[in-house]
């Protein structure tokens, strides 16, 4: 009776695991502040249209002189506000920065998938391209962990400036299958951005950074990435620091 018990607490849990692992992987956020409460006080909200009829909020900032544009794709269980800090940085230097909040994020509508937010990725580029005269070429793709995701995809199918993949995952499944090594967590993914699979056929530059003591997404992951991307490409670690 224990071995049954124990067989069907293995399958109900299972399932549950199965069930709910698109809100174990998107952990959606609520509207951000306005940009001037975190001190941003010359970007602007603009609205993008996605081709599935939704409208995402993003922050602009227009570059200074022919600066690149940094296209920033932001990780999971933030809104955009949060990542305010991050992108001061670029705008002090005269870089042009859109801050891009996936749907399901930042109080926009939609079910975030991963075939979804590759949509919205592009809908950022596509926005770019018709509202400014810069071209992918003069754009850098910065992700950010989940957003990494997003930025692979892209990155094997338009050439970039550059490409920036900070806390970068080999794919979803293999952060699954280590969280729940007990199920057959690689097999069962439905959004498994495959990062692994795709890093080599990325056709700009690249720079992956990772901290040597995250907690989330295990450094060994940025190391098999940037052992199989071409040049080419440069790998930074940060000693001390977590996800």
């Amino acid at each position: 009776i224990y071995i049954f018990s124990a067989i069907f607490l293995y399958l109900i849990i299972g399932s549950l695991l199965f069930v709910l692992q698109r809100r174990l992987t998107f952990n959606k956020s609520d509207k951000p502040k306005r940009p001037i409460e975190y001190g941003l006080t010359a970007i602007e909200e603009v609205f993008i249209d996605t081709p599935d009829n939704l409208t995402l909020l993003a922050w602009f900032q227009k570059p200074k002189k022919n600066n690149p544009i940094l296209i920033y794709f932001h990780g999971n269980s933030f809104d955009i506000g949060e990542r305010a800090y991050k992108i001061e940085r670029y705008i002090s230097k005269g870089w042009g920065v859109f801050l891009l909040s996936w749907r399901g994020y930042s109080g926009n509508k939609g079910k975030p998938t991963e075939k979804n937010l590759y949509i919205d990725g592009k809908s950022a580029i596509d926005w770019l391209e018709k509202n400014t005269n810069y071209q992918k070429t003069n754009i850098v793709l910065y992700g950010e962990s989940l957003g990494c995701g997003v930025a692979v995809e892209l990155g094997i199918k338009y050439k970039f400036k550059s490409i920036i993949l900070e806390a970068p995952f080999t794919s979803i499944g293999e952060i699954g299958q280590k969280k729940y090594p007990i199920y057959p967590v690689k097999f069962l993914t439905l959004d498994k951005f495959d990062n692994l699979s795709k890093i080599e056929k990325i056709l700009s530059p690249l720079l992956i950074i990772h901290g040597k003591k995250d907690e989330v997404i295990p450094y060994e992951h940025s190391l098999k990435l940037f052992k199989k991307a071409l040049h080419p490409k440069k790998h930074v670690c940060v000693d001390e620091a977590m996800h």
